[in-house]
């Protein structure tokens, strides 16, 4: 499905800024865009890649008026992400049993399977390698949010998540040199979807003490109601 493109009046409404702004960024090289005939477009797809990067170096401040953007990414308005309930229990390892950046990909796409609405891991496992290969996922507070680097929607039932927790760190391909212990698997149907995924958990990972006690948890329960009780409290704040 080719990409739709946006002009000046239409990317300043999904971006919660005024047309005057996007045409400043847009001249000054701030945005992803192209000139037809002397007017702007912007490809969806390339604004889409362009938030993804906001989303993996905002600070907590900024993912909030992130989140906002991508919330007006949703074609359904009544659509509300939930990522406990992305997050089946049965998705979920702690200690996790790999310790090689290939075989922390392969078990994960192994648990997102065990949901049964992943068809085909080995085809998810190639798919993530190769966002890895292209910009490795792994942040300086040492989570990993593997995706790949386009929906896979073939191959899944519903949109999930998998979480995997490692004992010990290890290298990832952090730009910064920082270790990676904890593993998220974000799989989505659509672009919409895993935007506001990204993004919801972006804000759940930074600034809060939720990293540190998942770190801590003993099972698999103990780390979804983990998930659940701070999403609900970072929604109720809201």
């Amino acid at each position: 499905m080719a990409s739709k493109d946006l002009d000046i009046e239409q990317l300043a409404a999904y971006l919660h800024l005024i047309p005057q702004q996007v045409q400043r960024m847009a001249d000054r090289g701030k945005l992803p865009g192209r000139k037809l005939g002397g007017a702007w477009k912007f490809s969806e797809a390339e604004v889409h890649s362009w938030l993804e990067e906001r989303i993996g170096a905002s600070d907590n401040e900024e993912l909030t008026q992130v989140q906002k953007v991508v919330d007006r990414w949703s074609n359904d308005k009544k659509e509300v992400i939930s990522l406990h309930q992305l997050l089946h229990p049965e998705a979920i390892e702690t200690p996790l049993a790999a310790r090689t950046r290939s075989s922390v990909v392969r078990r994960m796409s192994a648990l997102a399977e065990r949901t049964g609405y992943l068809w085909d891991a080995a085809q998810m496992v190639d798919a993530v390698l190769a966002r890895e290969e292209l910009h490795p996922t792994a942040l300086d507070n040492g989570v990993a949010l593997l995706h790949p680097r386009r929906p896979q929607s073939s191959i899944l039932a519903e949109p999930l998540l998998a979480l995997g927790v490692s004992s010990q760190p290890l290298p990832f391909g952090n730009q910064s040199g920082h270790l990676t212990d904890v593993f998220f698997l974000i799989c989505s149907t659509d672009d919409h979807v895993h935007l506001q995924v990204l993004a919801k958990l972006s804000r759940l990972l930074s600034g809060t003490g939720f990293l540190e006690e998942l770190r801590r948890c003993d099972s698999a329960a103990e780390a979804h109601q983990l998930l659940k009780q701070h999403e609900e409290a970072m929604d109720d704040a809201e």
